[in-house]
């Protein structure tokens, strides 16, 4: 186990740079989710950790050492890979085994660390089977036990469940969350869906186009957001963002004319506010004209527009609500859960 360490990490292809600056200190023991839409460069980082990319410049330390220069075999870690990346004439103890063989470890080392992998991941009735006898989740178990077996100092996971249907990647993200807690060993783990990195994560870093939005826990992103790209990148259904302006008295106004409490300065804003946080009220100044509903069950998310402008909005009520195309529903919010960004720059205020 180990801290790892990114300094300011640049990486360019040509005359084209996809990282810019990623720097950012993760504990021993640590679970950290990279998490950002697809091309944001949080693939091409995490395989820079992994020797798999070169460093354009800045520095990746593993427990203390600079790897900048070593090769994947030299730097302790081990990774699960999006495609589990299975040798398919190989059984499934052999697979497990091929990493420490090729190391030369004893063969009775070997034994021991591939049946204690399996007891762990509940595979071990599985040993003799080749890959292609099994499910996609059992094969998912076999590729971390791979990883298991080297006794790393740092897991790396590339999308490890995005070929998985969604009940079985529900299951497996808390079998992950299960296993890295005690294993105890430092992880990164790359991900799009950001569901999947709020549940996993001790912390997030969210990436957008190569830079470094808001590195913080779950909670700190969600109720924090630093700007506009994570706030409506973290939470599902995503936040709903209006332009309002700061008046006297502290108000804000909204496109449609109705005000609300807690500005935080005069000029123009973003508004963001959660479907959850909009508390129905008939006297309510944010009104949605309804369009279209989304039973749940638990909850109703209605989807509509802004009155008096075409600016979608999305509010969820909790239970099941039949409620008409065209009616107008009253909202309220809290000034606490109202978060408020510069209109120019995207940023918190």
């Amino acid at each position: 186990m180990a801290e790892l360490i990114l300094k300011d990490l640049h990486k360019s292809y040509g005359s084209t740079e996809v990282l810019h600056g990623v720097s950012g200190d993760i504990a021993d023991g640590e679970f950290v989710v990279i998490v950002g839409p697809s091309g944001c460069g949080k693939s091409t980082l995490l395989r820079m950790i992994a020797g798999l990319e070169g460093i354009t410049s800045g520095e990746v330390r593993i427990g203390g050492r600079v790897v900048n220069d070593l090769e994947p075999a030299e730097r302790d870690i081990a990774m699960v890979f999006q495609n589990y990346a299975l040798y398919p004439h190989m059984s499934v103890r052999q697979n497990m085994a091929y990493g420490l063989k090729i190391r030369g470890l004893p063969k009775a080392e070997i034994e021991r660390r591939v049946n204690e992998a399996a007891d762990i991941l509940e595979i071990r009735q599985y040993l003799d089977r080749k890959p292609r006898q099994l499910s996609g989740g059992q094969r998912q178990r076999v590729a971390m036990g791979r990883a298991i077996v080297r006794e790393p100092e740092v897991f790396l996971f590339d999308e490890p469940l995005s070929n998985l249907d969604a009940k079985l990647r529900v299951q497996m993200r808390l079998e992950i969350r299960k296993l890295q807690e005690r294993l105890g060993v430092t992880s990164v783990y790359v991900t799009h869906d950001q569901v999947e990195a709020m549940t996993l994560g001790d912390r997030l870093m969210v990436l957008n186009a190569g830079h470094v939005e808001q590195f913080g826990t779950p909670l700190e992103l969600y109720e924090r957001p630093a700007s506009v790209f994570v706030a409506g990148f973290i939470g599902s259904p995503a936040m709903n963002f209006l332009p309002a302006e700061g008046i006297e008295g502290g108000l804000l106004r909204l496109e449609s004319g109705a005000t609300l409490p807690g500005a935080r300065g005069a000029g123009p804003v973003t508004l963001g506010m959660r479907p959850e946080h909009l508390i129905a009220d008939s006297e309510g100044p944010i009104r949605i004209r309804v369009s279209v509903l989304e039973q749940l069950g638990s909850n109703t998310l209605v989807h509509g527009t802004l009155e008096g402008t075409e600016r979608e909005m999305v509010a969820s009520l909790p239970g099941i609500h039949q409620i008409p195309e065209g009616e107008v529903l009253g909202f309220l919010i809290r000034s606490d859960e109202l978060h408020q960004f510069d209109a120019a720059t995207g940023k918190r205020l």
